[in-house]
């Protein structure tokens, strides 16, 4: 099992523990659905991390851009986190959108955050505690961020990367999304891929809502792995980060988000 997750198990043994902050995040394909009875549940004490809006660059002009360090840092705040707070996030989806808030956590300077491996059905699945979703009245905190702006990389540094074939850049959407056989999800878009890209679907990297096995993993990875630097990618920068998280453990090479994706360079 990767290092980034943490079992239900762990996390039932763990609820009380003072330290711990437990954020859920759901991002909803137009594809997938959830009963109206789970989308009101969460775990105890569980507090919304919101990417859509508090953690997303309302000026950008681009669906789920990365936030300055000023605004995810006031954003943290407001939910009571901390510097020593030991972070779990979930999603209602299984794994979708969580690595995501794995790795603005990560790119922020806190490193002491964690994915619960297939979310919040998993939980359910094991048995454990939920409530009905509530806003939770918290202390505001004195969290601080530090951006590790080394970690993404824009349209112009990847237009470097498809001009030399270096580094590799890799598209986490699907393979018809990646070749062009099907309409983008947004209108205005033209299909196909960044040039020099290629297709790793974060799909395959998943089995009934978590992560593979390492090994499984590892193989996947096995194409890639003596590449000095990886580029990921997807449609908007969300899913780029499933495969990021397991890279993160699997493969040495420096690796590099970029956060426009599809919707920015299939815009151009």
């Amino acid at each position: 099992m990767l290092q980034s997750l943490v079992t239900t198990n762990w996390l039932n043994d763990t609820l009380d523990h003072p330290d711990l902050v437990i954020l859920y995040t759901t991002l909803i394909p137009k594809k997938e659905s959830i009963s109206v009875e789970v989308e009101n549940l969460q775990i105890r004490g569980a507090q919304f991390f919101d990417l859509q809006t508090i953690f997303s660059d309302q000026h950008s002009g681009l669906p789920n851009t990365f936030p300055s360090e000023k605004q995810f840092e006031l954003g943290c705040q407001k939910l009571g986190i901390s510097n020593s707070s030991k972070i779990v996030v979930y999603d209602s989806l299984g794994i979708y959108s969580s690595p995501r808030v794995w790795f603005l956590f990560k790119s922020m300077g806190h490193t002491k955050v964690s994915v619960l491996d297939g979310g919040l059905t998993a939980w359910l699945a094991s048995g454990f505690e939920t409530e009905q979703k509530s806003e939770a009245k918290v202390e505001r905190s004195n969290f601080s961020a530090c951006l590790k702006s080394d970690l993404l990389i824009d349209k112009n540094q990847v237009q470097k990367g498809v001009d030399t074939k270096d580094p590799v850049i890799l598209d986490a959407r699907s393979g018809v999304r990646f070749n062009g056989e099907v309409l983008e999800p947004r209108k205005g878009f033209r299909s196909g891929h960044i040039p020099n890209s290629f297709n790793l679907h974060y799909a395959t990297l998943l089995k009934n809502g978590k992560y593979k096995i390492r090994e499984e993993l590892e193989q996947l990875f096995e194409p890639y792995k003596n590449q000095k630097e990886l580029i990921f990618s997807c449609g908007s920068g969300i899913t780029a980060c499933i495969l990021l998280l397991a890279a993160s453990e699997i493969i040495p090479s420096k690796l590099l988000l970029y956060d426009g994706s599809w919707t920015e360079w299939g815009s151009r």
